[in-house]
């Protein structure tokens, strides 16, 4: 069996569940809002090449590197996808990434209970020592979400990726450890839970 097993996350605001070639029309409808795919310092599909991510994710799927999911709002409608990606069984290790919202649910709770459930599961269930997050250096907005998460940041890969465009990505790499968990799960629940 490959680790990590695929598995179905489900909260009040959101549900991961493995992703499936049917999910690439809804994802290509969530993709529309918002025009992610224009942001030049993130790698987001268009809507007529989801079908061709979603091979592609499934296919890194069956070499054993990456578990995709399609997010759910609360209504069961595909608004994104996320992952865990980078995936180190010996180590315990996994990246959460490849993360994009449909617009009308970013900066929402879906974000925040998302995490919480990742993270839960990577700690909680397959028994994690580190839990990675990155992102291209100059996208503000990631990072302080990734920040507001409870990760730290480990340093900057410098000219770590080629984009699609041609220029250099410097990659923001932060983590979150088991033993800083326990602190970051309380403070996710906070969040979640404070009057808004």
């Amino acid at each position: 069996m490959s680790w990590p097993p695929e598995v179905e996350l489900r909260g009040r605001h959101a549900a991961l569940v493995p992703l499936r070639r049917e999910h690439a029309g809804a994802l290509a409808d969530a993709v529309r809002d918002g025009e992610l795919w224009t942001l030049w310092y993130t790698n987001v599909p268009t809507p007529d090449g989801m079908a061709a991510e979603v091979e592609r994710r499934l296919a890194l799927r069956a070499a054993g590197s990456m578990l995709p999911f399609t997010v759910l709002d609360a209504h069961g409608t595909p608004v994104g996808m996320t992952t865990y990606m980078h995936v180190d069984a010996v180590h315990r290790r996994v990246e959460i990434g490849s993360t994009w919202y449909a617009k009308r649910v970013q900066r929402t709770a879906l974000n925040t209970e998302c995490k919480q459930m990742l993270l839960a599961h990577a700690f909680e269930v397959l028994d994690c020592i580190a839990v990675e997050f990155r992102t291209h250096r100059l996208n503000g907005p990631s990072r302080r979400a990734i920040e507001r998460l409870g990760a730290q940041l480990d340093g900057i890969l410098r000219c770590h990726q080629r984009l699609p465009d041609g220029s250099l990505r410097d990659t923001a790499v932060y983590s979150i450890t088991a033993a800083e968990w326990p602190a970051v799960r309380a403070h996710l629940r906070w969040q979640l839970e404070r009057p808004r």
